[in-house]
């Protein structure tokens, strides 16, 4: 089953809607939620998405709003595929390596990267596997962890690399407003395994097989759920593969107008296209 949240018109404005995806282009609404979000936090979110009848919805790419738009929690993970840990010059991690994302800097699956001109240097792309909780997970042990993943969905951990950089916390680099592609679906059937590919206006940057990982899902579900609680609708990414922009030689940073697309086999694909405001 694939889950969306919709931006619809109506009368009384602009809104938005969970949503059951029926088939291309069609869904069927849940109604009496706004948002894929919202509808996790019911104990019977499967069941209710299931046998939704809201009425049909024909919609576009362009009108997926960011699967879940205010997660409690982005939690993201660094170093996580083994290539790219080298192409960063960093050793394997022992325990994960835990930073956050907030909530502003998520976009739809076709909205653009809208970066101001004072913050245009050295974008890169970071397309990653997310998987979303389905319920309150505290204390959680490995070989249980699946029971508390809702499913999965598509991330570009968009980075500004000056910034991550100049100091030894990543966060002010990672967060950036209005960056972070995350969609296009919540999948609650699709498992690790296939291949994540990334390109830049076609090109090929990424691409490598999702379960290829140094801390699977489980792994940071048990991890992170001794830290602190997750709760239903946060969200844990997983890490990039080998190929991000600052690690080539030249390097390869974004500018206005150059397309990122993520694609994940069986899962779906985000694309979006930076755009640098000018700034007074």
């Amino acid at each position: 089953m694939r889950l969306a949240t919709i931006r619809m018109s109506t009368a009384n404005g602009d809104t938005t809607t969970a949503a059951r995806i029926d088939g291309d282009g069609t869904a069927t609404a849940i109604k009496g939620y706004a948002d894929v979000g919202a509808l996790l936090h019911e104990p019977e979110w499967a069941r209710i998405a299931a046998h939704a009848e809201g009425g049909r919805l024909d919609f576009t790419e362009h009108d997926l709003a960011p699967v879940i738009p205010r997660p409690g929690k982005i939690i993201c993970v660094g170093l996580n595929y083994a290539k790219h840990i080298d192409e960063m010059g960093h050793d394997r991690p022992d325990v994960p390596t835990l930073f956050i994302k907030y909530p502003e800097a998520l976009i739809g699956a076709r909205d653009d990267a809208e970066i101001p001109e004072f913050n245009s240097a050295t974008l890169d792309f970071e397309g990653e596997l997310a998987v979303v909780v389905g319920k309150h997970a505290r204390h959680v042990r490995e070989a249980d962890a699946e029971r508390y993943i809702a499913g999965y969905t598509v991330i570009n951990d968009y980075t500004q690399r000056h910034f991550q950089k100049r100091t030894q916390q990543w966060h002010q680099g990672k967060s950036l407003e209005k960056t972070a592609g995350f969609g296009p679906w919540l999948d609650t059937d699709w498992r690790p395994g296939p291949t994540l590919t990334t390109t830049v206006n076609g090109e090929v940057m990424q691409h490598a097989p999702t379960d290829d990982l140094v801390f699977s899902p489980a792994k940071l579900v048990e991890f992170i759920s001794h830290l602190y609680p997750l709760a239903p609708g946060d969200v844990i990414a997983t890490g990039t593969p080998d190929g991000v922009g600052h690690a080539r030689d030249p390097r390869r940073y974004l500018a206005d107008g150059d397309t990122v697309r993520v694609e994940i086999e069986g899962l779906g694909h985000i694309q979006n296209t930076t755009r640098v405001l000018p700034t007074s």
